[in-house]
């Protein structure tokens, strides 16, 4: 897969991936906390709604125990009052006093009116002895049957003293002068019972509008559609609004427990129910709203969960697209570059202005390829210097050979005159220049080097005769040895021209070879001017760096020791800082200089074969 797709990919997994799961997390926590705090809203508002309603049932309780502790009513109840014909009471034992009889019935009326007058919720109450006979102002019987017989008067009877909630009438032998229909009231009972036998002495009822009831859920709004409504313990509906979305809730559904939240599927869709029961009235408060309102505030929040992830994915993307583009595109490009480089074509590259790594980069790659140019240029500029140097080495060669010749042919031509002298420094000279040439070989042995050196002490001698002397003592053991070659006849030149030619008398050249510690050493001694401690310090220096000081110094400084610091140079240049020349010096004493060079018995393999090479050349030139 290529780079920047890698890269893209890469992005987007870190980008992307924990924000799709940051949201998935916020959505789930958010649709459970919505949930909770619905479902804590919703429970509230119905257990208020149930609060409402028990103060409503206590205050009709209160008002049962206020009406039976009425003197009048306890007569009544009692069996005790006179037969009244707009009360509907049966005649009584009206022996005596019939007016105050009427004045306490009339107080009884009174009293009834006061409380529905007080409470205008109140439809009506009436109050019914265990004769059938009744007291009530706003109510009556339908027909003559008894009003005993009815099974609100059972049920209340079956359990004394106990106040309980009747519910909305059906088939009631009482009406009320208003004519409430059954759906518009909610019915009350208390018996009312004997103290001392427990025997029951007759029951109070009271009709409670049923707008008083709805008044309190009416007002609860649940969601968009939902609402309140109320069921007695039976699952009949106490009330409900207008257009309910399930006209029944079967009991069946509700789970046990006074309080609790279940799904069902009606025809009106999937509905959400709470529920709370009161333990006074037994009727359950149940709010009933579709699923979809209560998950519509979340599903507000998914699209804001949503869209946020959606921003954060596109910014990813562009963003994983630029960051992989801007890290890809370079190293393609860098990649073009070298490509073209492998082709030969050094021309530098074009880079944007970038401050970072990337622009860094594509600086070094331009500075790289400037740096191989110079190098290519100077390797060329080298190999062409080889070229001429080696055109003009093998030009150089055809003058030796004629040289050669020409010494060679004066040497007889002397020797067949008789001329010794002439005939042996003509053959020293011959010698010297055969061997400094040595056929191009940079290595000879140390018995040619003495040779070498011989030849020019021969031809030196010539010239000063008994000026100059000189001592070889070379081992045989060591003869053999190889050397870099024109070590001695430089070091010897400059004892005769700055040691003996400087001294008084006769001088004397010592030369001797010796093994120490593994190495070769060659010493040349004389006798001759020494040097001061000034010009020794100053040879000693030149000779810590010889190129530099070949280089560097002009031919007056050092054209009295051009010799030894060649010779110095070939020494470091070949065999490293360890080898090289020790100087020392004592002024009108003479000069010691020491050769330290490595101890070779056979001539390095590389450098033979250069040597051959050289050698084939110069057979070639002859």
């Amino acid at each position: 897969m290529p780079l920047r797709y890698q890269l893209m990919l890469l992005f987007l997994l870190f980008a992307i991936v924990p924000s799709v799961g940051l949201g998935l997390l916020v959505n789930w926590t958010v649709e459970r906390v919505v949930e909770r705090q619905v479902e804590g809203h919703t429970m509230q508002l119905i257990g208020k709604v149930n609060e409402a309603l028990n103060s409503k049932m206590e205050n009709l309780q209160n008002m049962t125990y206020l009406i039976a502790f009425d003197p009048d009513i306890d007569a009544f109840m009692n069996d005790k009052m006179p037969q009244n014909d707009d009360a509907g009471i049966e005649p009584m034992n009206m022996d005596t006093n019939a007016e105050t009889e009427q004045n306490r019935l009339y107080g009884i009326k009174q009293t009834l009116q006061g409380f529905t007058t007080l409470y205008p919720e109140i439809a009506g109450i009436v109050l019914v002895n265990a004769n059938g006979d009744y007291i009530s102002n706003e109510m009556y019987p339908r027909a003559e049957q008894s009003l005993i017989q009815e099974n609100w008067y059972q049920k209340a009877s079956a359990n004394p003293g106990i106040f309980m909630v009747l519910g909305q009438p059906k088939e009631r032998n009482l009406t009320t002068h208003v004519r409430y229909k059954d759906d518009e009231i909610v019915s009350v009972a208390r018996s009312i019972t004997d103290e001392a036998s427990g025997r029951v002495r007759g029951v109070i009822m009271i009709d409670l509008k049923l707008r008083s009831v709805s008044q309190a859920a009416r007002n609860v709004t649940l969601g968009k559609s939902g609402y309140v409504m109320v069921t007695d313990e039976e699952g009949q509906s106490v009330y409900k609004p207008e257009h309910p979305l399930i006209e029944h809730i079967p009991t069946d559904w509700f789970p046990s427990g006074e309080s609790g939240t279940f799904t069902a599927d009606t025809e009106g869709g999937r509905l959400l129910f709470m529920y709370q029961s009161s333990t006074f009235t037994g009727w359950r408060t149940v709010g009933v709203f579709p699923t979809r309102d209560s998950i519509s505030e979340v599903r507000q929040i998914q699209f804001y969960v949503v869209s946020f992830v959606f921003v954060v994915c596109l910014f990813g993307l562009s963003a994983s697209l630029w960051f992989s583009r801007s890290i890809a595109q370079p190293i393609f490009r860098l990649m073009s570059y070298m490509r073209r480089a492998e082709t030969g074509n050094l021309r530098p590259g074009r880079w944007s202005n970038r401050a970072d790594e990337i622009g860094m980069l594509g600086n070094s790659y331009n500075r790289m390829l400037a740096q191989i140019r110079q190098l290519i240029s100077l390797n060329e500029l080298r190999e062409r210097q080889k070229r001429d140097a080696e055109m003009r080495s093998l030009q150089e060669h055809i003058k030796p050979h004629f040289l050669y010749n020409t010494l060679d042919t004066i040497h007889w031509m002397a020797r067949k005159e008789g001329a010794e002298d002439v005939s042996g420094m003509v053959g020293a000279l011959s010698r010297l220049f055969r061997i400094g040439l040595s056929k191009g070989q940079d290595y000879i042995p140390l018995h040619s080097e003495i040779e070498h050196m011989t030849s020019y002490m021969q031809i030196q001698q010539t010239r000063y005769r008994d000026r100059l002397q000189y001592t070889l003592n070379i081992p045989e053991e060591l003869r053999d040895l190889f050397v870099l070659k024109l070590l001695l006849q430089p070091l010897i030149e400059n004892a005769i021209y700055h040691g003996i030619k400087g001294r008084r008398g006769p001088g004397h050249i010592r030369v001797e070879a010796r093994l120490e510690h593994n190495r070769l050493l060659l010493t040349v001694q004389d006798n001759g001017a020494g040097m001061s401690n000034e010009r020794l310090a100053e040879m000693q220096q030149l000779l810590e760096a010889p190129l530099a000081s070949l280089e560097a110094s002009s031919p007056g400084m050092t054209g009295k020791s051009y010799g030894m610091l060649n010779v110095q140079a070939r020494l470091r240049l070949s065999f490293g800082d360890e080898y090289g020349i020790v100087l020392e010096s004592q002024e009108g004493e003479g000069t010691s200089v020491t050769i330290i060079h490595p101890l070779m018995r056979e001539v390095p393999p590389t450098k033979q074969i250069n040597n051959e090479e050289r050698q084939e050349s110069e057979w070639e030139n002859s």
